[in-house]
């Protein structure tokens, strides 16, 4: 079979690897349909995060299940899935508490053993606990990049906001515009939030915000950001705060904007932040979120895609051949796009 696999800092081939197999009982082998390029790819993908070289990438894929080992229960043979990017056994005291990313029995993909995403095969473990069968089979082509995209970013930028306390009526402000922080605005929209301030300067991501639902942008970073979102609410501040990007820059502009008594939901994967204590104790603004459990949030998710409310695949504004995969690693590094995928089959 044919899958990505990490050579060095800006350097990712497509190369063949062997067909992964059943080992535990509980594994499942999924035939990849669509798989796509992430934000968090792009940490080690610029030799900020170290790999090792050789191993295969990616964590976000929907596909055909084509094998299940024997203690399988919840999916079968021919099912069409959506994998969320962590693997999870739906049954320890994490994963009943909501929080499936820490199972005790869990992990990532790409890690430990366990396959790629980014490939034609995933053996998927814990599957009755992971995967999340779609009804009625495979669907239409058009759905593929929405279905796609609740592999992550639509769970993760809901995550922001369950964890920011977005309510109807709330004022939320959403500091980062790629894949993750438009995916915030769109969660904002349906959790109620009266009005949403996206802080964006690229007039593409501007574009996909507004469509999501987004009332106000501003063009501005930093302190002049800040300056802005204050200006914007009155003096107030933000009801809710979205932190999608995880860079020092980012956070303090996030708690800067946040109104005192409130929360910020951070779920942009920390790089070079310390958090902002003073003006957190100062105005009382409290910090939740971290990595999204997905999972939870697929099945809600999965029926608003189904009936249509909802389109998080926008968010894909750059499709590419499988086996040019590479491509999609260097357009997103280069802000050419917002969110790259491949279809396989």
């Amino acid at each position: 079979m044919r899958a990505l696999v990490f050579n060095d800092a800006y350097s990712v081939t497509m190369q063949d690897v062997p067909d992964p197999e059943i080992t535990q009982s509980t594994d499942a082998i999924v035939r990849v349909v669509a798989t796509c390029v992430c934000g968090s790819d792009l940490w080690y993908y610029r030799g900020e995060t170290r790999r090792k070289a050789g191993t295969r990438i990616g964590h976000e894929f929907i596909g055909v299940v084509e094998e299940i080992g024997t203690d399988v229960g919840g999916v079968a043979v021919g099912d069409f899935v959506i994998s969320p990017f962590t693997y999870s056994d739906g049954t320890c005291v994490h994963c009943l508490h909501g929080v499936p990313t820490s199972c005790i029995h869990g992990g990532v993909y790409a890690s430990r053993g366990v396959d790629g995403g980014q490939g034609e095969l995933v053996r998927v473990p814990q599957a009755d606990g992971t995967l999340v069968v779609v009804p009625g089979g495979r669907p239409d082509d058009a759905l593929i990049p929405h279905l796609l995209a609740l592999t992550d970013v639509t769970g993760t930028g809901h995550h922001a906001a369950v964890s920011a306390g977005v309510v109807p009526g709330s004022v939320v402000a959403v500091v980062g515009d790629g894949a993750v922080g438009l995916s915030g605005v769109l969660a904002a929209r349906r959790l109620g939030a009266s009005r949403i301030i996206a802080l964006s300067r690229n007039p593409a991501r501007q574009a996909v915000a507004t469509a999501f639902g987004a009332t106000d942008l501003v063009d501005l970073r930093g302190e002049d950001a800040v300056g802005a979102v204050v200006e914007l609410t009155g003096g107030i501040g933000a009801d809710a705060t979205l932190e999608c990007v995880g860079t020092g820059e980012s956070v303090n502009t996030a708690f800067a904007i946040a109104r005192p008594g409130s929360r910020v939901g951070f779920v942009g994967v920390p790089h070079g932040v310390e958090f902002p204590v003073g003006i957190a104790f100062t105005n009382n603004v409290g910090l939740a979120g971290g990595v999204a459990p997905v999972r939870t949030y697929i099945p809600g998710l999965l029926d608003d895609v189904l009936a249509g409310t909802i389109e998080p695949g926008r968010v894909f504004d750059l499709e590419v051949e499988f086996e040019n995969l590479s491509e999609a690693y260097a357009a997103m590094d280069e802000r050419r796009a917002i969110k790259a995928m491949a279809r396989l089959s």
